[in-house]
C-alpha cells in the first residue's frame, strides 16, 4: 500500500508537467503560424512597378492597384501580378498618309509611352493589359498611334504640318495621349524625324522659302553698298571743299592759289559726280540681276505650284472616280439586284398560281370522277336488284329497261322529223309482189297500221307527233289492258 500511495503523486506530477508544456508550445506554434502566413502574403509593391490585386476586392472594381507601399493578400480569395513601369520607345515609319489637301505625306516619327501611375488609367492598364508581353503591348499602342497620326494628319493643310510643328505635335499630343490612356498607357514623349511627301511638294516650298531669302539678303547688302557709296562720296567731297576753303582763306590775294582751288573743285566735283554715276551704274546692273534671279525664282516655284496643284488635281480625279464607282455604280448594281429578285419573285408567283390552278382542275375531275364512280355504282347495283327482282324471268329486265329509255328515243326519232316539211309523198312501184296486193300497198298497210301502236307510244312519252303522221280517234286507240299487257313482256309487236 505504501508504494501504491508514493507512486501515485509521481504520475501526478508529470502529467502536470505536459499540461503545462501543451499551453505554452500551442499558442506559440499557432502564433508563429499565423505570423508566417502574415509574412507570406504581405507583398510589397517596387517604385517601377504597379501591384495588381484581383479577386475579392472592395466595391465593384475588377482590381485594385497599387504603386509604392504594400498590402496584404489574403488567401484563396485574392491573388497578385505586376505591371512594369518602363517605357517603352516605338518606332512608327508612317507613310502616304492623306493630308487636307489631298497631298499624301511620310511622317517617321518615335513615340514613348509607359503604363501611367494615375489610378483611373492605372484600372484600365489591370483590366486590359495584364498578362500581356511587351511586344503585345507594344503591338496595340502602335495600331492606335497610327490611327490617330492619319487623323491628326487629314486634318491639317501640307504648311500647317510643315511650318507650324508646335500644333502638329499638340494635336498628336491631345490625340494620341486622350486614346491610349484609354488601355492605361500614358505619351511621355513625341519625336518627328522627318515630314516629306511623294510629289515634291514640300521640296519646293523649302526652295521657294530659300530663294526668297536669298534674294531678300541680296537687296539688303545691294542697299548698304550703295548707302556706303553714297556717303563715302559726299564725305570725301566735303572734305575737299573744306580743305579748299581753308587753304583759298590762309592765301587770301593770291590768283593762282584762287585759280588752283578752281581747278581744284572742279576736279573733285567732277570725280564726285564720277564716282557717284559710277555707283549707280553698279546698283542699276545689280538690280537688273536680282530682277532676272527673282524672275526666275519666281518661274521656278510657279512651276513647282503648277505641279503640285496638277499632282492634286490627280488626286481629286481620282477620288471624284472613286466616289462616282461607289455612289452611281453599287447603285446600279443594286438595282439590277433588285431587277433579279423582283423577276424571280414574280415567276415564283406564276408559278405557284400555276400549281395553284393545277390542283384546282385536279381536284374537280378528282371530284367529277368519284361523282361518275358513284352513280355508276348505284346504276350497278339498281340494275343487280332489277335482276334479282326478275328472277328467272330473263327476258323481262331488258324488256323494262328498253321501256324505261323509250321516251328518250322516242323523242330524238321525233326531232330528226319535226322539222321536215313534207308536201307529197311519191312512191315508185316495180310491180314486185312479195304478198297479196304490191309493194306499195303493201309499205302503206304497214305504216298505216303501226300508227295507233306510234301515237299510243307517244302519249305515254307526253309528245305530240307531227300532224303530217295523223290523228287517232278514240275508238281505235287499243285498250289499256292490251297496252298495259303489251308493255310487260306480252311479246307483242309493240315490244320488239
Amino acid at each position: 500500500m505504501t508504494m501504491i500511495e508514493g507512486s501515485v503523486p509521481l504520475l501526478q506530477s508529470g502529467s502536470f508537467n505536459f499540461g503545462a508544456v501543451a499551453l505554452i508550445v500551442v499558442p506559440v506554434l499557432l502564433l508563429l503560424f499565423f505570423v508566417t502566413i502574415l509574412v507570406r502574403q504581405y507583398r510589397r509593391c517596387p517604385s517601377n512597378r504597379v501591384l495588381v490585386v484581383y479577386g475579392k476586392v472592395a466595391g465593384q472594381r475588377a482590381a485594385r492597384c497599387l504603386h509604392g507601399g504594400g498590402t496584404f493578400i489574403i488567401p484563396l480569395l485574392q491573388s497578385y501580378e505586376y505591371l512594369n513601369l518602363e517605357p517603352q520607345t516605338i518606332e512608327i515609319d508612317l507613310s502616304s498618309a492623306l493630308s487636307m489637301k489631298n497631298i499624301r505625306v511620310n511622317v517617321p516619327s518615335s513615340f514613348t509611352i509607359g503604363i501611367s501611375t494615375q489610378p483611373d488609367i492605372m484600372n484600365n492598364a489591370a483590366e486590359r493589359m495584364l498578362g500581356l508581353s511587351e511586344q503585345e503591348i507594344a503591338t496595340q499602342a502602335r495600331d492606335i498611334i497610327l490611327g490617330q497620326m492619319r487623323l491628326v494628319i487629314a486634318t491639317l493643310s501640307i504648311e500647317e504640318i510643315n511650318q507650324d510643328r508646335e500644333k502638329f505635335l499638340d494635336l498628336v499630343n491631345k490625340n494620341v495621349g486622350t486614346e491610349v490612356s484609354k488601355i492605361g498607357l500614358e505619351l511621355i514623349n513625341v519625336n518627328i524625324r522627318d515630314i516629306t511627301d511623294e510629289s515634291g511638294y514640300i521640296e519646293a516650298l523649302g526652295r521657294k522659302a530659300a530663294s526668297e531669302a536669298i534674294n531678300q539678303a541680296k537687296v539688303e547688302v545691294a542697299e548698304a553698298n550703295r548707302s556706303g557709296s553714297i556717303g563715302e562720296a559726299i564725305a570725301n567731297q566735303e572734305m575737299q571743299v573744306r580743305v579748299a576753303e581753308q587753304q583759298a582763306l590762309s592765301v587770301q590775294g593770291k590768283k593762282q592759289a584762287e585759280a588752283d582751288q578752281r581747278i581744284r573743285v572742279s576736279e573733285l566735283e567732277s570725280d564726285a559726280v564720277k564716282g557717284e554715276n559710277e555707283a549707280k551704274a553698279k546698283m542699276a546692273d545689280y538690280e537688273a540681276t536680282l530682277a532676272e534671279r527673282q524672275a526666275d525664282a519666281k518661274r521656278r516655284g510657279e512651276v513647282s505650284l503648277a505641279n503640285a496643284s496638277r499632282d492634286v488635281l490627280a488626286a481629286e480625279k481620282d477620288e471624284e472616280l472613286a466616289r462616282l464607282e461607289k455612289t452611281q455604280i453599287a447603285q446600279q448594281q443594286i438595282d439590277r439586284k433588285k431587277v433579279e429578285i423582283d423577276a424571280e419573285a414574280e415567276a415564283e408567283k406564276i408559278r405557284r398560281i400555276a400549281m395553284g390552278q393545277a390542283d384546282a382542275v385536279l381536284a374537280k375531275y378528282t371530284a367529277e370522277a368519284a361523282g361518275v364512280r358513284k352513280v355508276l355504282d348505284a346504276k350497278a347495283a339498281g340494275y343487280e336488284n332489277l335482276i334479282r327482282v326478275c328472277g328467272k324471268r330473263e327476258d323481262l329486265a331488258p324488256t323494262l329497261l328498253i321501256i324505261e329509255k323509250l321516251p328518250d328515243l322516242v323523242a330524238e326519232q321525233v326531232k330528226a322529223i319535226q322539222n321536215l316539211k313534207i308536201d307529197k309523198v311519191t312512191v315508185w312501184d316495180s310491180g314486185a309482189n312479195d304478198g297479196p296486193g304490191g309493194a306499195t300497198s303493201n309499205f302503206l298497210r304497214g305504216l298505216i297500221g303501226s300508227l295507233p301502236a306510234i301515237h299510243e307510244l307517244a302519249a305515254q312519252a307526253g309528245i305530240d307527233l307531227p300532224e303530217v303522221l295523223g290523228r287517232v280517234k278514240p275508238e281505235d286507240a287499243p285498250p289499256a289492258e292490251q297496252v298495259d299487257r303489251g308493255a310487260t313482256g306480252g311479246g307483242g309487236t309493240g315490244t320488239s
